[in-house]
């Protein structure tokens, strides 16, 4: 099968949709399908892999507690039409089609087979509240929906219409469950460690909360430690941390997927103190893959992939208090970590992604026409509002596949 995948997201920058994107064409590949990317990004240099299309660059917005890419236009149209055209898909996949971006300019352009992934877990969203009568003729060409959870599921029923099937995030379990350790930091092997991936200065993750908690666990566990690794302002962090707890904190930085899951097979507790708008918790999935029992903050997409609490400790959001105990008595408790790593390791393996990838392909079969068919692009004059021709469309430069 000839997939078409679209990342509205800049492919440069971390993020869990890129993420998504990335390992499902990865799968889907590995499954003998052919599958091509069309992506923003900051830079173009940046899009170096053959499979990848670029898809122009973005404006940045904020949405759902982070930034969002906006992009919209006759020059990034262009790039969509030839992109459907030089693709010649048999169904083509968008994610997050329901903000000015790439993906919406796909379903407003592509005629033929188009499955939509939702991912945003907003239902009060106010930006949905205003675009959703804007963009429903637009989305109502999309064959086949997917939502990564209840939640996402939720937005799209309200603010969108129709409904969706439920297949979560995946995770490459294998990949997390095996491998070494950070170099000297074996598991149970010294000082009690708490672990914490994500960016460190963006709110809604809820460092500060965690490490308020952290000194309730040094009084507890006086040679405790908290390993944090992600993009953020190093400065800006060490003056949260404080100089009492400094000696217990250590700052990797942004690491690469093979070192994170190096940190995840090293600590003796993953923390995620988040405070809003996570729609699934894929790290938490990483985690438990790893072999780390989790404590997590009460977000309803968390307890879910929780299992209600059963695989991991759930505690109540921005408590600090709460986190600390919650920490401080599973780092004394060998016997309850193990138990929870077990059921952790099981629940991880339900989301590894040669299971959904399959989930997935079934709903592309589903929007296929009979005997088969190619995604094309309409007409020009179909995309009203934008002007196609003369030099505002051009023959924009794009990097197309190599066969």
């Amino acid at each position: 099968m000839r997939i078409g995948l679209v990342c509205p997201y800049r492919w440069d920058v971390p993020g869990g949709v890129q993420y998504h994107v990335r390992d499902l064409a990865g799968t889907l590949r590995d499954m003998g399908h052919h599958v091509e990317v069309l992506t923003p990004a900051q830079h173009e240099e940046s899009v170096t892999d053959p499979s990848l299309t670029f898809a122009g660059r973005t404006v940045p917005v904020p949405y759902n507690g982070s930034m969002a890419g906006l992009q919209f236009g006759p020059v990034s149209a262009a790039r969509v039409r030839r992109w459907l055209r030089e693709g010649r898909f048999d169904v083509v996949h968008v994610h997050e089609p329901s903000s000015p971006s790439v993906s919406l300019l796909v379903c407003m352009i592509a005629r033929g087979p188009i499955v939509a992934t939702f991912h945003t877990a907003t239902t009060r969203s106010k930006v949905l509240a205003v675009l959703g009568p804007m963009v429903r003729p637009w989305l109502e060409r999309i064959a086949g929906r997917i939502a990564v959870s209840d939640f996402a599921r939720r937005v799209q029923v309200e603010h969108l219409g129709g409904d969706a099937v439920i297949i979560p995030n995946g995770v490459h379990v294998g990949f997390f469950a095996q491998g070494p350790t950070l170099t000297g930091r074996p598991r149970g092997d010294g000082p009690p460690t708490v672990g914490f991936v994500g960016r460190f200065d963006e709110p809604r993750k809820g460092l500060p909360v965690l490490l308020q908690a952290m000194r309730t666990v040094v009084r507890a566990h006086p040679d405790a430690r908290l390993l944090i690794a992600g993009r953020g302002d190093a400065d800006q962090l060490w003056s949260m941390v404080g100089t009492d707890l400094r000696p217990h904190v250590t700052l990797l930085g942004e690491v690469s997927e093979a070192d994170k899951a190096a940190l995840l097979r090293s600590v003796d507790v993953y923390c995620a103190p988040n405070l809003l708008g996570e729609s699934f918790g894929v790290i938490l999935i990483e985690a438990m893959a790893a072999g780390a029992p989790v404590v997590a903050s009460d977000l309803d997409a968390f307890v879910r992939v929780l299992d209600d609490g059963a695989a991991g400790v759930v505690v109540r959001r921005d408590d600090p208090a709460a986190l600390g105990r919650a920490l401080s008595d599973l780092l004394a408790d060998p016997g309850r970590r193990a138990e929870l790593a077990a059921r952790g390791s099981r629940a991880a393996a339900t989301y590894d992604w040669q299971l959904l990838a399959r989930r997935i392909l079934a709903v592309y079969e589903t929007v296929l026409p009979p005997g088969g068919g190619v995604v094309t692009a309409s007409p020009e004059h179909e995309f009203p509002g934008v002007p196609l021709t003369g030099t505002a469309a051009g023959r924009p430069r794009i990097r197309r596949p190599r066969r």
